[in-house]
C-alpha cells in the first residue's frame, strides 16, 4: 500500500532515513516536477504564436530563429532532467534511492530537497567535478 504523505510535510533527520514518508514524499516531488517539465516542452513545442521566420525584415527572421533555438534548447535539457527524474524514481522502487552511486552513503535530505535527483553525495560530486575538469585541460 503506498504511503501517503500531507501537502505541508517535509522530510525530517529525526525519522529514519529513507523511510516510507521520505519515499513517498520525493516521489511526489519527482511526478511534480516530471509534469512541470513535460507542460513547458508542450508549451514551447505547440506554440505557434509571434512567429517570425516567414517575416520579409530580416531582423525579425533572425530574432525568430534565435529564440527558437533556445526554446529547442530547453526542450532537449528538459527531456534529460526527465529521464533523471525517472531513474530516481525507479531507484525509489529497487529501495537505493537517496545513496551514493559512488559511496553508498547517505546522500542527505537538505541535499536531496535540493536537488532530488542527485546520485551522488556533495563530497563525491566534488571529487567528480575535480576529475572531470583535469581532462578537459588535458
Amino acid at each position: 500500500m503506498a504511503t501517503k504523505v500531507a501537502k505541508n510535510y517535509k522530510p525530517s533527520s529525526k525519522e529514519k532515513y529513507m523511510c516510507a514518508k521520505h519515499k513517498a514524499y520525493f516521489k511526489q516531488l519527482l511526478f511534480t516536477w516530471k509534469k512541470e517539465l513535460i507542460e513547458q516542452n508542450n508549451r514551447i513545442v505547440f506554440n505557434d504564436m509571434d512567429d517570425n521566420s516567414a517575416s520579409a525584415d530580416v531582423v525579425d527572421q533572425a530574432t525568430s530563429y534565435t529564440g527558437k533555438a533556445v526554446e529547442m534548447r530547453t526542450v532537449a535539457r528538459n527531456k534529460k532532467l526527465i529521464n533523471k527524474i525517472e531513474d530516481a524514481v525507479q531507484k525509489i522502487e529497487e529501495g537505493t534511492y537517496g545513496y551514493c552511486e559512488e559511496t553508498g552513503e547517505e546522500i542527505g535530505l537538505k541535499r536531496l530537497m535540493a536537488r532530488p535527483i542527485a546520485s551522488l553525495t556533495i563530497e563525491a560530486q566534488e571529487k567528480h567535478e575535480k576529475q572531470e575538469k583535469i581532462f578537459a585541460e588535458d
